[in-house]
């Protein structure tokens, strides 16, 4: 096997282990979803149970990552396919955090049933779900032009997280018997909001992939 036969395998095996990854953090975030809507306590559980498997895919995404840049010694377009991965995994790991950190917040809300309190945070969490969905793909097909659409979406999910701030203010405004619910719900927003955040960083780094630059900013 020649060295760049060797290299393209660890680089399909490289891509199969992102996709793995993506799929489960676009499931951890539907599970969120679902146990926020249902108060599903169990399914939290599960949620941040699953998030030591996306630490673990992690980790052997930059230990292959690591090995070949070692072994390969890879230069120009070559070297971006790897570095840029290295910076994607840390916001797909990022993204895992926030859907266990909002099932943390799911357990210790016991009261109420949240979801009658605010409408717009499945919408909120739908929306970034499906851009992080279609960000790792642009990503492993190096689709530029889709990262660009990708990110234009994030207007939407800041547009819902005012929604849900103006329907919080609101609840406080009439009454002060939820505030506890109504700040975790406020830091369940924020998340879903970060998680829209990560999918943006993603399409960016896509960008890089292609040009070496992140915000027309020349890094490789």
């Amino acid at each position: 096997m020649t060295a760049r036969i060797s290299f393209e395998y660890e680089l399909q095996q490289l891509k199969d282990n992102l996709t793995e990854m993506g799929q489960l953090i676009e499931t951890a975030i539907e599970k969120t979803l679902e146990a926020f809507e249902t108060q599903n306590e169990e399914l939290a559980r599960e949620i941040i149970q699953g998030d030591r498997n996306i630490n673990d895919i992690e980790k052997a995404i930059e230990s292959r990552c690591l090995s070949l840049i070692l072994k390969q010694q890879p230069v120009a377009r070559d070297l971006r396919i790897v570095t840029t991965a290295l910076k994607v995994v840390t916001d797909m790991e990022r993204i895992g955090d926030h859907a266990a950190d909002i099932a943390e917040l799911i357990l210790r809300e016991k009261r109420q049933h949240v979801y009658n309190l605010v409408k717009h945070i499945p919408e909120m969490g739908t929306v970034a779900k499906n851009m992080v969905h279609d960000a790792v793909n642009a990503f492993i097909n190096i689709d530029i032009e889709e990262a660009r659409e990708i990110i234009k979406r994030d207007d939407k999910v800041d547009e819902l997280f005012d929604k849900v701030k103006e329907e919080v203010a609101n609840l406080l405004r009439t009454s002060n018997e939820h505030v506890d619910q109504c700040v975790d719900i406020l830091m369940i927003a924020k998340y879903f909001e970060r998680i829209g955040d990560h999918a943006v960083n993603i399409c960016e780094w896509t960008e890089f992939h292609e040009t070496g630059s992140v915000n027309n900013i020349r890094i490789l």
